[in-house]
């Protein structure tokens, strides 16, 4: 049988365990929870996985007992109450060599059993469910009254032994159990769980449990745990077979979809950026849509990603569609999905879209200012209904996810020329980050500039370069129309062609300012007449200039713009 057919069954097993199991790690965060400790819990696994045990388990006495392991690296047990039942949580180390890298937790519901000593341990129909309930389990199980004599012993128990049921009721039950301590938990009244009892030659774990009635012991219990502690020592090695596939398939899902940066990726002590990053924190928290804004090469991208980390989804993925990529057709399939035979070319089965595949994390929607006026009605329904249809599909999903766009265009201008839609505009506005141009804030430019020379030089393989005093000057008073992807460009390039082991202003390829000027000039004179649809006179107005500069300037640019 391969390992993957093993853990299969492993893990059908615990499924289907009608005892409540719990997996913990070191650092107390939940691994792994059976339906049945959903029910008792009513927490659903893929809500728990991944959150710390304090916040998933309201009973501070079972939290305590798996945290107590953790510390101690023995072994627990406790009676603990949930909505009028008792159960009794056993708590084992989980180890790696000696040392312990988590812990697991059984519960058992010992109220059906409890009781029915308690009320009724004289009754013979009393006995006959008990033992019709006791053939059932898979493990031992002995019961003993008061003065230690067998009334309960289990079909399991007697196969192993190789004893018959009639032969062994009634007799005392170290006659019947070797090196049992049965009638010591009578005499002390006090639970031993866990326990190593060496018995035909097999070191098995049991535990023995005193029964109380009216402030009296009057019966105990005996559980073999496990026939063999070799049986618990593969236990564990399978469990943590499992967790370590488990952690490199998530690994690998984490890298395919996850977020890479966080907010101490933002390089920045300036007020604007520590401000910007205390927002991120505050807005990290809610699941309200985000805006971006900010000019090409500023880093939005780098903040949307911040932005998820930062936020209970960040272990669900965190999906990035660049909607200026695409053209309106195949965006609307990429978003969406679509149904086998939609579409010419569609694949055999369909797709899924980024919604889906974004199902519990972060949608991060980059240049949506160029989104279709089409697409962009689409995608308001989205927002409006919490659902999508995939294309060729009359049947709506539901998806939940957070939403995050950006854009360096002027959206509310986009709006009064009627290219971008009013209302989901306002549906995206709910929170802003406006990221500032690197001009704006020249004082993060030395950091930038040392993070970025580590950055480039591990990437390219060369040695760590210094700047010298003059050149970071030169890079701190230059204009960056291309904000951080400028800077760091003209970085690589000067560790390319430098040839000593600091990096000299005759190193740098910056624009002259006066180029730089132009540019900028050139620019902002091309928006003016886009924002006027091409109206000279009222570009010219709106800039500050008159008709003659404004036509000069028009001619020596090589623009052609309307009348």
């Amino acid at each position: 049988m391969g390992r993957t057919r093993q853990e299969e069954l492993l893990r059908a097993v615990l499924e289907i365990n009608h005892h409540g199991l719990i997996e913990i790690d070191r650092n107390g965060t939940v691994l792994f929870l059976n339906p049945a400790m959903e029910r008792m819990l009513a927490y659903g696994a893929k809500e728990a996985v991944g959150r710390p045990v304090a916040e998933i388990v309201s009973c501070q006495q079972v939290v305590a007992a798996l945290l107590d392991v953790l510390t101690s690296g023995q072994s627990v047990a406790v009676s603990v109450v949930l909505r009028g039942r008792e159960f009794l949580f056993h708590c084992l180390p989980v180890r790696q060599g000696e040392e312990v890298v988590g812990a697991v937790g059984e519960f058992r519901d010992v109220t059906p059993l409890k009781r029915a000593l308690e009320q009724k341990a004289a009754e013979q129909e009393t006995v006959t469910l008990l033992e019709d309930a006791l053939e059932n389990i898979y493990n031992g199980v002995v019961v003993v009254d008061r003065d230690a004599r067998v009334i309960l012993f289990n079909r399991a128990y007697c196969r192993f032994l190789g004893l018959k049921q009639e032969d062994v009721l009634g007799r005392p039950v170290w006659e019947v159990i070797e090196n049992t301590r049965m009638h010591v938990v009578l005499q002390t009244g006090r639970a031993e769980i866990e326990e190593v009892q060496r018995i035909k030659g097999h070191d098995m774990i049991c535990s023995r449990i005193p029964i109380y009635k009216d402030g009296r012991v009057t019966a105990a219990v005996g559980f073999v745990m496990f026939r063999d502690i070799q049986e618990l020592y593969q236990l564990m090695r399978r469990v943590n077979q499992l967790q370590s596939e488990l952690e490199y398939y998530q690994g690998e899902l984490m890298r395919h979809y996850g977020a890479r940066y966080s907010l101490d990726d933002i390089i920045g002590l300036s007020p604007r950026m520590q401000s910007l990053k205390e927002l991120i924190r505050k807005v990290a928290r809610s699941d309200s849509t985000v805006l971006i804004l900010g000019e090409s090469g500023t880093g939005k991208e780098l903040f949307a990603h911040a932005l998820h980390n930062a936020s209970p989804r960040r272990t669900r993925p965190f999906v990035r569609v660049n909607c200026a990529a695409l053209p309106e057709s195949l965006l609307e399939a990429e978003l969406f999905g679509y149904r086998e035979g939609a579409f010419t070319g569609a694949r055999r089965g369909g797709r899924i879209g980024k919604f889906e595949e974004a199902a519990g994390g972060t949608l991060f929607l980059d240049e949506i200012g160029e989104m279709s006026l089409t697409m962009q009605a689409k995608l308001l329904r989205v927002l409006q209904e919490k659902e999508i249809e995939r294309l060729g599909d009359n049947r709506s999903i539901e998806v939940d996810v957070r939403l995050v766009a950006a854009t360096n265009r002027n959206l509310e201008d986009m709006v009064r020329r009627g290219v971008f839609r009013e209302d989901l505009f306002y549906r995206l506005n709910v929170v802003v980050l406006e990221i500032p141009p690197l001009r704006e804030r020249r004082e993060d430019i030395p950091l930038l500039v040392e993070h970025l020379l580590g950055k480039l030089s591990s990437r390219m393989g060369n040695s760590r370069k210094t700047i010298h005093p003059a050149a970071l000057e030169y890079l701190v008073s230059y204009h960056w129309p291309g904000n951080v992807r400028e800077l760091e460009n003209v970085l690589e390039r000067a560790l390319n062609v430098s040839t000593e082991d600091i990096i000299t202003i005759r190193d740098l390829s910056v624009k002259p300012l006066k180029r730089a000027v132009e540019d900028l000039e050139k620019d902002l004179i091309c928006r003016a007449l886009e924002a006027t649809r091409g109206r000279r006179m009222a570009a010219a107005k709106l800039l500050g200039v008159g008709k003659t500069t404004f036509y000069e300037k028009l001619n020596r640019y090589n623009l052609r713009f309307g009348s």
